[in-house]
Formats: structure tokens, sequence, C-alpha cells
């Protein structure tokens, strides 16, 4: 098991009433020594593993299995933050071919974080899967059929998108600077392609790219791609959205139009590893896992063209038939999220 070192100090620590691991976990975790952070759960054990054991279990066949510790707890780190590794073997009663699994590590109740989702993988004579648990669904079977544990990594997928601020505003960012129908879909999908090359890689532990690097540069995109668009209300006024001269071929986009679909191409790249680093995998290569992230990808995908049907229709309505309105709409919109991205992007950078 991985678990965020900090948040399992502090939960454990007032589950059990255990003052001296919360002093002791919390002065290490200040100081970043991660020999004292490994030597903090050694010390508390024992309320460590009931912490973990009451709030995540196995059963088979209505009986639980028993969880014991193998080894001492080691320290590890995702995007600059330690995580808890723990070795955890859980004995069953019996031997069977179904086993439940139930989490309610790190509750909303606790009052430290809100939403935890807890990703599973198993592999068990044979037959491996993957799962995302939450306070809606904290459980599920190892005989659970293909589409029910794939149709967890879709909502998982499309509930991201729809509460990921940042993505969301880069998605309103190109809605709004896209001239015609042609630019927006093609952005979208030069955006969904390189996203999802770089979501795979980074899910499956093939590269890694720290959080401090990525988070400042999704920021910077969603400045610069709705800044491209008030550049070009300032340099064409109520000719923003004309067409230069259009380029030959199935697309026809002009000079400007290819160079920004580049731009969201390249900051699609940098997203993909946004998406990865939110959702926490960073497991060897499978083909489960990979399934699974392609639907938890598909999730994502569905809520943003949903978005897009949505909005841009109504925008073109909008710029038909009050084009100044549109213009200043638009603009409006450009402004606000270029603003939000600047902010962002300071924050990120300085860390605060």
């Amino acid at each position: 098991m991985e678990l965020e070192y900090d948040l399992l100090v502090v939960s454990a620590a007032d589950a059990g009433d255990d003052d001296p691991l919360f002093q002791a976990g919390t002065a290490a975790f200040e100081a970043g020594d991660t020999a004292a952070q490994a030597a903090a759960l050694k010390s508390h054990a024992a309320a460590v593993l009931g912490y973990v054991s009451d709030r995540f279990s196995v059963s088979s066949r209505g009986a639980a299995c028993r969880p014991t510790q193998v080894g001492d707890a080691t320290i590890g780190e995702r995007e600059g933050v330690p995580y808890a590794d723990l070795l955890l073997d859980w004995t069953c009663p019996e031997r069977a071919d179904e086993h439940v699994v139930r989490s309610g590590l790190f509750p909303d109740g606790e009052g430290y974080v809100k939403g935890t989702k807890t990703i599973v993988t198993y592999e068990i004579d044979g037959r491996s899967g993957s799962a995302a648990l939450d306070a809606a669904n904290p459980s599920f079977s190892t005989a659970q059929a293909w589409y029910e544990r794939f149709g967890e990594f879709f909502l998982l997928g499309a509930e991201h998108l729809l509460t990921g601020i940042d993505h969301i505003l880069f998605l309103l960012a190109l809605i709004a600077g896209s001239r015609r129908l042609r630019e927006i879909v093609l952005a979208a999908t030069s955006f969904t392609l390189a996203h999802s090359v770089t979501f795979m890689l980074a899910a499956l532990g093939l590269v890694e790219v720290p959080g401090a690097i990525v988070e400042p540069i999704i920021a910077l995109s969603i400045a610069v791609v709705a800044g491209w668009h008030l550049w070009g209300i300032w340099r064409r006024g109520e000719h923003a959205t004309d067409l230069e001269t259009a380029g030959r071929g199935h697309f026809s986009l002009d000079r400007a139009g290819w160079i920004r679909l580049g731009v969201v191409f390249c900051f699609g790249l940098v997203h993909g590893l946004g998406f990865a680093g939110a959702l926490g995998i960073d497991e060897a290569w499978s083909w489960t896992l990979l399934w699974s992230l392609l639907v938890f990808n598909i999730g994502i995908e569905v809520v943003q063209l949903t978005v897009i049907a949505i909005i841009f229709p109504l925008l073109f309505v909008l710029r038909r038939r009050a084009p100044k309105a549109g213009l200043w709409a638009t603009g409006a919109v450009s402004a606000g999220v270029s603003i939000m991205g600047l902010i962002w992007f300071v924050q990120r950078i300085s860390g605060s």
C-alpha cells in the first residue's frame, strides 16, 4: 500500500490517540528527513497498522481476512510528496475464488481531506483487474464483471475533468479562441491525442516528470491559450475571427490556425502528465491497467466533447447575430481565464 505520509501520520495518531506518533511523525515530515519518517512509523507500527486495517479490509466468503505487516514501512516519493509504503499480507480463513475489498481510508469525517479515492490493482490466480474506491463506492468484488470495473474508471475520468477547474478553463480558452467548428474540433483532437500519450506513459510508470514542473506549465498553458485570442483581438479588432488566406487540403487552416494547433498539442502533452499525477497511479505496464486507463481517458473525452457541443454552438450563433457582442464575450472570457492562469502560475512557481 502507498499512503501519503503526513496524512497517514495525523490520521493514525488521531484515531489511536497517539500524540507521540503525531509529534515524531510531523517533526520528521517538516524536516524532510526520510530516515526519521520511516523510524517514526516503525516505532508506532501498531497504531499505523491498526488505522489501516480498520479502514481497508479484505474478506472472503463473508469472513474477514487478517492483515499482517511484512517488514517495516519504507518511505518513497511521488511528485515531491513523501509516501509511506506498507507491505501487508492478508490471511483468509479458506481459499476462495472471490474476495471483497473495502476502503474507508482518509474519510471526509476526519476533516483533513475531502473526496479521497483509493486505486486498487490486483492479481489473483491468473485473474487481474483494478478498481477506484471512494465514499460512494467503497467496495468491489474481484469477481465483478469487466464492464463494472471499467464503468468505475469511466465515471472517475468524467468526474476528474468536471472537478478539475484548470482543465475546464483550458477548454474554455480553446473554445473562445476557435473561429470555426473545424478549428475547435482539430484543437480538441490534438489536445486529446497529446495528453493521451503522456497520460498513459506516466500512469504506467514509463515517464516521470515532477509535479513542481508540470503544474506551473499547466497554469501557464491556460494563460497562453487564452492570451492568444486576446492578442488576435488587439491586432485585428473586429476581424479577429476572420480567416487569413487558408491553406489547401482537408484542414483548410491558415498560418495562425496551424501555429495554434501546434501550441495546443505541446501543452496537451503536459496536461497528460497532470491527469496521471491527479489519478495517482504509477504502476508497471500491464494490459489490465492499460485498459482501465483508456476507459478513464474516454470518460475525460466524453465530458470534454459534451462541453464543446453545448458551448460552441451558442458562441457561433452569438457571433453570427451580434458579431461585436460575440467578440466582447469571448474577449472577456479569455481575459478572465488568462488572468487566472497567470495567478496560478505565480502561485505554483512560488510554492504558495
